[in-house]
């Protein structure tokens, strides 16, 4: 339905039966427009589907979208969240206005959640007291230490960003901006899980941390095919062991202090909750995106053609959002499952994960598995007790950060073993071989695992 002397779409009366009452909408204000050239960024070629174009949301744009996003909440938290391309390339001004214009249309019992996901390049002193004053979640892009990060991430010029984003990040961190760091994982970083997390702990003063991996296809005209990938792309393997090693540091030292997104949304799962996160929920369909001239995708990995619901110019938002062929998108999540999935013991953690990465067969041909089924197998099988065990002191209502003392203990009594042990004795950890050509042979045994 349309006002009849503006043309703009109007919240229709009936709310549509399949709405949700909340949902979130990654919006691209630039388009995939952006100020670096990261090698391995799947959205740069999305400039393709809109050739000609400026690349920069109208402000009326900008404010019907705002109205539209509220009135489409049935919920007290309105979640605005900007992504690119890079969205600060619109400039502080466009921000401004867009808290002026969701705050015009805020109805009572409302509050405004705004997040944006940066490379952090363009940031001063300016951006950050404006996130500060708005209570921005600020997401920062940044792969790890130097060499790490300026492997794949570099400006248009081939020029390394890792100085500017650390310069970025020192603003944020001046201000008392709230930040998380948005890491992907690729062929640069994947071996070197603990130098990684140590350094966004320790040095960045990460609290917040996503891990991303890295699933490029090899493609030809634009088109995917097969299960060849790109050789900056992560293995399964490799992402499974990269989250075993820095779960193994983490259990051990920073429950309730870093908050991993992977290592929540497992517990969540294994506590019985909704997990939070789409990647890992049974279904998915909430989690949409928005280019700079109003055309609504399914999701953002799904930014083309034959997942294009329509646009806010001629539909309302929610008409989009619970639209037959919405619904089914995310019903398909599950509806695809191989069978190979369906009766593995760790779906519950995982539900298959994202759709885009479903794209090679089962041993028995069927397909549909996702490429890193191995290595979610790989981690949710290594953290089962570690889960267990948290979860059992929620029910009891004691934190899981008790876990840490437990694994303390376990950790000296390994020690103590190992200290008993002859050189030509058999290892105590069970591999069959002598001490010391296993953990004897090793100047620091470590923890067990």
């Amino acid at each position: 339905m349309q006002n009849l002397i503006t043309n703009i779409p109007l919240l229709p009366a009936d709310r549509p039966a399949n709405a949700p009452p909340a949902f979130h909408m990654l919006v691209k204000p630039t388009g995939a427009t952006c100020n670096l050239d990261c090698a391995y960024c799947f959205f740069l070629a999305k400039e393709l589907l809109y050739p000609g174009s400026r690349f920069r949301m109208a402000d009326e744009l900008l404010e019907n979208y705002l109205r539209q996003l509220v009135e489409a909440h049935e919920s007290p938290e309105v979640v605005i969240a900007w992504q690119g391309g890079e969205p600060t390339l619109m400039g502080l001004p466009f921000f401004r206005r867009s808290i002026d214009y969701a705050k015009r249309y805020l109805r009572p019992g409302q509050r405004l959640v705004n997040t944006i996901q940066t490379n952090g390049t363009l940031l001063d002193d300016e951006w950050a007291v404006f996130f500060k004053e708005n209570e921005f979640l600020v997401g920062i892009s940044i792969d790890g230490p130097r060499a790490m990060h300026d492997t794949y991430r570099t400006d248009k010029g081939g020029a390394p960003t890792f100085d500017r984003v650390m310069r970025g990040l020192s603003f944020l961190q001046k201000h008392g901006v709230e930040w998380n760091a948005l890491v992907t994982l690729n062929h640069s970083n994947a071996e070197h899980p603990l130098e990684v997390y140590r350094f966004l702990r320790d040095e960045c003063k990460a609290r917040f941390i996503q891990f991303i991996p890295i699933v490029e296809r090899l493609h030809e005209n634009g088109v995917p095919f097969g299960t060849a990938i790109t050789d900056r792309s992560i293995s399964a393997q490799q992402y499974g062991q990269f989250l075993i090693e820095v779960f193994e540091e983490w259990v051990r030292h920073d429950i309730a202090s870093v908050y991993v997104q992977m290592f929540d949304v497992a517990l969540a799962n294994w506590y019985g909750e909704p997990s939070g996160l789409c990647v890992f929920s049974k279904t998915c369909g909430t989690a949409l995106a928005m280019e700079h001239n109003g055309d609504v995708y399914s999701c953002d990995h799904f930014v083309e053609p034959a997942f294009k619901l329509g646009n806010i110019h001629e539909s309302h938002l929610i008409e989009l959002v619970a639209s037959d062929q919405q619904v089914k998108f995310g019903r398909d999540k599950f509806d695809t499952l191989p069978r190979y999935c369906r009766e593995c013991d760790v779906r519950f953690a995982c539900h298959g994960a994202c759709p885009k990465d479903r794209f090679i067969n089962t041993s028995d041909g069927e397909p549909g598995l996702n490429y890193l089924c191995e290595g979610y197998k790989m981690f949710f099988h290594h953290i089962r007790p570690a889960m267990e065990m948290m979860v059992q002191l929620l029910r009891m209502n004691r934190a899981p950060s008790e876990v840490m003392a437990m694994y303390a203990a376990r950790d000296r009594q390994w020690q103590e073993r190992l200290a008993r042990t002859g050189r030509n004795d058999p290892c105590p950890c069970g591999s069959g071989k002598k001490f010391k050509v296993c953990h004897g042979r090793k100047q620091n045994t470590g923890a067990v695992q």
